[in-house]
């Protein structure tokens, strides 16, 4: 089974054009975050390489056998013709010893990746490739990078050494030097569908629930990773005290000083964060649903909604008040909105 769900058209172009005559030589791998850009862009380096050295693989697809000896060394980030350009751990003495596919997830890193990172390739592309005519070059991401960095980067897309194939992942392209841009050949990934998310989601989270499940699905909006972020905070919770407010209207503000207790703790911060996306989230939903007076009520409050939630955590704003504010703003929608209790 494949490990990359959702992204067949793309994963295809990509693997019809490394078979071809004349491959190009730089990829720009887009989309939004979390859709698993990283996860295919590895794939398709570890297929690529395997291809490129032997033995022959069957299937034409990304899968390779789990005893490739190519494939095994990518794994480990062994392979000296691939390589991964990423914002480093801030605390390299400490995992000096360690090998880099047993770095912690949560491993706090650089803030971008650095001019020198760029420029060490120099040495690898004096060399030829060890195991094959190929080598790849893996950028996660190129958002991530120093202005000076992407400057010298910009230097090897313009004179490809030979051989030598970069995939460029980026979140936001258009943000990119231009000049990055028209070098690169695009590859876009797109959303994944409700169906592909429960496979992706079901596949990291086996025991999860169906509404649990559901819940991720709404917050994830199409990124498995969005949605990944948010597992074993109770969402499905969450949406339905929303529901319960924006249907009845809360007027003895019984559910959002509920949610306001619970949600102001320290103990409770990840929930509370997810609580600041989910709910301008869930009055946008709303909005969806109405016309006329009721969807311009609507967008009032998502606007409002918005803006304290993006300013929550950047101003220290007391939780508890700012949850029960939301809940307010959610509260407004309610059918008999105008007795609900401010």
């Amino acid at each position: 089974m494949s490990a990359i769900i959702g992204h067949d058209a793309v994963i295809s172009e990509f693997l019809t054009a490394m078979r071809g005559p004349r491959m190009h030589h730089a990829w720009l791998i887009a989309g939004p975050e979390g859709v698993g850009k990283a996860a295919a862009a590895t794939a398709l380096a570890k297929r690529m390489l395997c291809e490129a050295a032997g033995p022959e693989l069957a299937g034409e697809g990304l899968d390779v056998p789990e005893n490739h000896p190519i494939g095994r060394l990518v794994d480990a980030y062994t392979h000296p013709d691939f390589i991964l350009l990423d914002r480093l751990p801030k605390d390299m003495k400490s995992l000096r010893e360690v090998e880099r596919r047993n770095w912690p997830a949560d491993v706090e890193r650089s803030r971008n990746i650095n001019i020198e990172q760029v420029r060490a390739l120099g040495g690898t592309f004096a060399l030829t490739p060890s195991y094959s005519r190929s080598r790849i070059v893996l950028v996660d991401s190129i958002d991530d990078m120093e202005r000076s960095a992407a400057n010298a980067l910009l230097k090897s897309l313009e004179e490809p050494p030979q051989g030598t194939i970069f995939l460029l992942i980026s979140h936001a392209p258009g943000r990119l030097l231009p000049t990055i841009r028209s070098r690169c050949r695009l590859l876009r990934f797109e959303t994944l569908d409700d169906t592909s998310m429960r496979v992706a989601l079901r596949r990291c989270l086996p025991g999860i629930d169906e509404t649990e499940l559901s819940a991720l699905i709404a917050a994830g909006q199409g990124s498995p990773g969005r949605a990944l972020g948010y597992a074993g905070l109770d969402l499905a919770g969450l949406d339905a005290a929303f529901r319960a407010i924006a249907r009845d209207g809360d007027t003895d503000n019984g559910l959002r000083a509920e949610l306001a207790q619970s949600l102001g703790a320290k103990a409770a911060q990840r929930r509370y964060e997810a609580f600041l996306t989910r709910a301008p989230a869930f009055i946008a939903d709303q909005a969806r649903n109405h016309t006329g007076r009721a969807l311009a009520i609507a967008l009032d409050a998502w606007s409002a909604a918005h803006g304290l939630a993006e300013s929550a955590v950047r101003q220290s704003l007391d939780p508890q008040m700012t949850v029960f504010a939301l809940c307010g703003l959610v509260a407004g929608l309610a059918p008999e909105a105008k007795h609900v209790k401010a």
